[in-house]
Parts: structure tokens; sequence; C-alpha cells
């Protein structure tokens, strides 16, 4: 009498998705806080250098402020590029009072150049950022004097975490593996006027030699502003000099 032979049941193979689980994508948790849209606040934000708990590149800040609210603008849809001057569209006017102040300044005047409204009321911008971020309590600004004489402003950050997250987002675009045409145009934005302002606390010397294509042809989706920015910064540089 023949014996039945009992084969030894095999065991499904495990799918390799199920030997290695897809990993989770991380969220940041910013706690109560909450990353401003605003592209002015943004590069105010990383102007300031936490290393040395305070504001840097204040000689020029108030152009590169100027250069992103006319990008914001243009991203919003309220500017269009008129062979090479900024014109106001019909667009509902931006949420962002400092964006606002600007645009009606557009509106009052008309079409300029570009560079127009990048040398112009640099100082008042950077005040109007200043405020807005210290009302969202993403900042601290106490006042002081320098040498017990000179009236100043002792900037801190609230909520440092913040400004990680707005600098990862940047810097991420100069990553090689992601497509130009593709990135966030908000975040480009930042890295490109950073770069374009030798602001070292965003792009440091090294990633603007290393990065140097890349950052060009991100400049081109960003628009008129960026090369009216770089003419506005080596005039001044110039007439510093002289």
């Amino acid at each position: 009498m023949s014996r039945a032979v009992v084969m030894p049941l095999r065991r499904p193979e495990r799918s390799t998705s199920a030997r290695h689980p897809a990993r989770l994508r991380k969220t940041v948790a910013l706690g109560s806080a909450a990353s401003p849209e605003s592209l002015a606040a943004r590069i105010f934000l990383l102007a300031y250098d936490p290393q040395r708990g305070r504001l840097t590149a204040r000689s020029k800040l108030g152009k590169v402020l100027r250069a992103a609210v006319l990008v914001d603008l243009q991203l919003n849809g309220n500017l269009d590029d008129d062979n090479g001057r900024a014109r106001v569209t019909n667009a509902p006017s931006p949420v962002d009072p400092v964006s606002a102040a600007v645009l009606e300044e557009l509106r009052a005047v008309g079409p300029r150049r570009w560079r127009h409204w990048i040398d112009r009321r640099g100082g008042a911008t950077v005040r109007l950022v200043r405020d807005e971020l210290a009302r969202a309590h993403l900042i601290k600004v106490e006042p002081h004097r320098v040498l017990g004489i000179i009236p100043a402003d002792r900037i801190a950050l609230r909520h440092p975490l913040v400004r990680r997250h707005v600098l990862r987002s940047a810097q991420d675009t100069l990553r090689p593996s992601r497509l130009v045409s593709r990135v966030d145009l908000r975040d480009a934005s930042v890295v490109v006027l950073a770069a374009t302002a030798d602001l070292r606390t965003v792009v440091s010397k090294d990633q603007r030699t290393r990065n140097k294509d890349r950052l060009a042809q991100l400049a081109v989706r960003v628009g008129p502003a960026v090369p009216a920015l770089k003419k506005a910064l080596q005039q001044s540089q110039y007439s510093a000099a002289g």
C-alpha cells in the first residue's frame, strides 16, 4: 500500500512593499505659528541670522523687499510686464497690506521701469514688513539705543522653526533632481532674490557658485524684477564706492 506524500505548504511570499513599507512623508509641525505667504516677509525672516542674533544685509534689504513685493504682485496677477515697465492690471487688490500699499503707489504714478519701483521707499517697506511680522507674532521688536544715544530696534525670532521651514523650502529648489519647470515659483523667487542680493543666510557663496546655471534658469521663471534688482544693487555699490 503506497504511503501518501504530504507536501509542505509554501508560505506566500511577502511583497516588496510589505517587506519595505513606504515611508510616510514627514509633516512639519510649526505649532501655533504659520509660515508667511508674503515673499517679502519670508525674505525678512531669512535675512535674520540666528547664530548672530541679528538682522543682516540692512543696507540692501529695502531693495530686496521691494523686489519681492513686485514679484508677489506679478504672481498674484496685479502686475504685467509692458516692454520693461511694470503695468498695473485690473485684478483685485491683494490682502497683504504691504503689497496693497505698494500697488497703490504704482496705480498713482503709472507704468515705470521695474528698477524705478525697487529704488523707491526701501526703508519704509522694511518697516512695514517688520511691523506685519511683529503683528503676526513671528518676530519681537524691542527699541534700544546704540551707544546709549542712537535709537534702533532689536529684533528676535519668536518661532525659529518657521524660519527653518521657509529656508528649507527655498533651498530645496536648488536640488538637481527637481525640474526647474516644476519647482514652486514662490520658493524659487525667494532663493533667486536672495542669491541676487548675496544674502548668505539663505544662499552661501559656495552654493551660488555650484548652482550658478540653475539659479539663472530659475531667475528667468521669476521674471523682470530679478535683473532690475541686480542693476539697482550694482548702482548702489558704485555710488557707495565713488
